[in-house]
């Protein structure tokens, strides 16, 4: 007599907000932030639109909770070491976050509902530096050149057109023929002497930029608390003069 019994069915995952957030920042990270709408993460869930309403408010509560996620990623600056090693070491794990989530550079500060998670990152940094002695506008000034360098950073690294040597020897195959060394005599040079040479690899920029900017505000704080910076020479228009700070011939 044959069995009457049912399959069994496997029990479906239950519909959670980290589930959600989770599964948002994975279709961010693969389509970008453009991408993603409530209904396209509730297929990727595979639950109707209107059940996502019971763990997520709207769109903005999603960014909202997918910035905390990046954020809880990011190591807070030590305080056992140095204020420059400190530094140094977030500046890269921030660097290592946003690579992975590229989106995120976008709307990282841009949001008006910060969780613990970001409060607790904004709030760390500042303390290291107040720590090390920067008085409160020389943290500012620190917060705001640092996240600055690193988000550009990232943002530059991430849209380069090689991941590695041989891409790059590839790029460059591509583009050499329409650089001419009399036409573009420092451009062929860079590339020739320094970018084809045996071990380079842009990122190694980024600890020689950070390394730059860290040792420029310890000189800057050991000097006045707040630095009187210099206004920036106009520059010439297509016509005009050049004038002092502008790039001049040696000859």
């Amino acid at each position: 007599m044959p069995s009457t019994a049912r399959p069994k069915t496997q029990p479906r995952t239950p519909l959670t907000r980290p589930r959600a957030l989770s599964t948002a920042i994975a279709l961010a990270d693969a389509h970008g932030i453009g991408w993603l709408t409530m209904r396209r993460l509730a297929e990727a869930l595979s639950v109707e639109a209107m059940s996502l309403y019971h763990h997520i408010a709207n769109k903005d509560d999603i960014l909202d909770g997918m910035v905390e996620i990046v954020f809880s990623e990011i190591d807070l600056p030590r305080d056992d070491t140095d204020w420059k090693t400190a530094m140094h070491q977030r500046a890269g794990s921030v660097r290592a976050a946003l690579t992975r989530h590229p989106w995120a550079i976008s709307i990282m500060e841009s949001r008006t509902s910060p969780g613990p998670a970001t409060l607790r990152h904004h709030d760390a940094m500042i303390g290291c530096c107040r720590r090390a002695g920067l008085s409160i506008e020389m943290a500012a000034h620190a917060f705001s050149l640092i996240d600055s360098y690193i988000y550009g950073f990232v943002l530059q690294e991430v849209n380069l057109p090689f991941d590695n040597a041989d891409d790059l020897e590839r790029v460059v195959e591509t583009i050499m023929p329409y650089i001419s060394a009399d036409d573009y005599p420092n451009l062929v040079e860079l590339t020739t002497r320094h970018v084809l040479q045996p071990g380079y690899t842009y990122g190694d920029e980024f600890d020689f930029g950070i390394s730059l900017i860290l040792n420029g505000l310890a000189a800057a704080a050991r000097g006045t608390h707040a630095p009187q910076i210099e206004a920036p020479r106009r520059l010439p228009d297509n016509n005009g003069p050049v004038l002092d700070g502008a790039c001049e011939d040696d000859t």
